[in-house]
């Protein structure tokens, strides 16, 4: 009995592609046999525009990338700049970065349960995460004046100190948020059809998570302990004292409960946080790199000369290149910074984990039904806008 392959479009206006990724699937009737990812709708040049910014004038460009992680990709890309300068961060600064890291984890991820939910059909977790995020974005807002593609992080520190709400407001998220994550679980976790529609899908092995280069919960989900804030940390991770969330199959649902375990695990690590958290400066006493503060700025000429010329002139940094990662609630992003002693990088080299996590999707999906290649898309996790960078 011989049977024909049909060729489908699904995307990229499919309302699970999000409408910036287009999947050409091949089907032997509701089995995909083969599928082919198009990207590139989205595309904005941020690396070679980097290449025409003095290395402050770039940050801005980097939180456009993952727009529900903007802080994480600030985070890694100041901390690239940090260590081709060879500046030391103050440790207000770096325990203020962890907690804005984790809370953007927290935001990242709030989103990611709501349209994954809401993609297999639950929508009652869609209007709850999302009504937690807000709290969320209240903080991003009062540290940097803005809600989404926030810019906060600076070479050397911070742009400023927290407002002096910023802990309670943290705190309140400490003490309120587990009660939330049960209610997720207690209306995802053992239901039959969110069990029906992710247990078993989407496996991928142990073996192939490493060979296509995945991180993060598409990497831990199949079982490979690593985490860059454990293993290789930055910012003062190696300080405190947190869970890597593992699991077994491989499947959907076991990065389902990797990202639940790290939600709970971003509020053990800002509750440690809150209690680093001691008076002290936010950026490093470099004033040929860092802008100076703004009392500063105003009470001399000499300040507001200085404050001018880093702003248009920006630092020269000496020759060479460097490479960090940072743990971004998608897996390892990593910036390739090389330097020719300007003012500004000769080459930016973006690692994205959205790209290289799509890269396995074939891997993941082949032989499934096409129903649930719509759960296989939503458990990576992937934003276009980083792939598209």
């Amino acid at each position: 009995m011989s049977t024909e392959i049909m060729t489908l479009n699904m995307g990229p206006q499919h309302p699970s592609t999000h409408g910036v990724l287009r999947l050409v699937v091949e089907l032997d009737g509701e089995i995909v046999e083969k599928i082919t990812p198009h990207i590139g709708y989205l595309h904005r040049g941020i690396e070679k525009l980097s290449e025409h910014r003095t290395y402050h004038q770039t940050i801005p460009l980097t939180d456009r990338m993952d727009y529900l992680a903007p802080m994480h990709n600030n985070l890694g890309y100041v901390l690239a700049v940090e260590k081709l300068l060879g500046i030391e961060v103050p440790e207000r600064a770096q325990t203020v970065r962890v907690i804005m890291a984790e809370l953007t984890r927290l935001k990242s991820h709030l989103v990611w349960i709501a349209c994954h939910a809401l993609d297999i059909g639950a929508m009652t977790v869609f209007l709850y995460a999302f009504r937690e995020r807000e709290l969320v974005m209240d903080i991003y807002e009062m540290v940097s004046g803005a809600r989404m593609t926030s810019n906060f992080f600076r070479v050397g520190g911070l742009s400023k100190d927290v407002p002096e709400g910023f802990v309670p407001a943290v705190q309140n998220i400490v003490d309120t948020f587990i009660g939330h994550f049960d209610t997720y679980e207690g209306l995802l976790t053992k239901n039959t059809i969110w069990l029906q529609r992710t247990v078993g899908n989407g496996v991928i092995s142990a073996e192939d998570a490493i060979n296509y280069g995945l991180s993060g919960p598409p990497l831990r989900g199949s079982g490979v302990d690593f985490d860059l804030r454990r293993d290789e940390p930055y910012s003062g991770y190696e300080g405190y004292d947190f869970q890597v969330a593992v699991g077994e199959k491989g499947d959907t649902f076991d990065r389902y409960k990797c990202r639940l375990v790290e939600m709970r695990q971003s509020i053990s690590i800002l509750k440690q946080a809150l209690g680093k958290l001691k008076p002290g400066p936010v950026l490093a006493d470099e004033p040929q790199v860092c802008y100076p503060p703004k009392e500063d700025v105003y009470n001399s000429i000499e300040g507001l000369i200085h404050h001018f010329k880093i702003a248009s002139e920006g630092f020269p940094a000496p020759e060479g290149e460097v490479y960090v990662g940072v743990e971004n609630p998608k897996g390892e992003l990593g910036y390739y910074l090389v330097s020719d002693g300007s003012a500004k990088p000769y080459r930016m080299r973006v690692r994205p984990p959205s790209f290289v996590n799509l890269s396995a999707i074939e891997k993941m999906a082949k032989g499934s039904m096409m129903a649930d290649l719509v759960a296989v898309i939503g458990t990576l996790d992937i934003v276009l806008g980083e792939i598209d960078r």
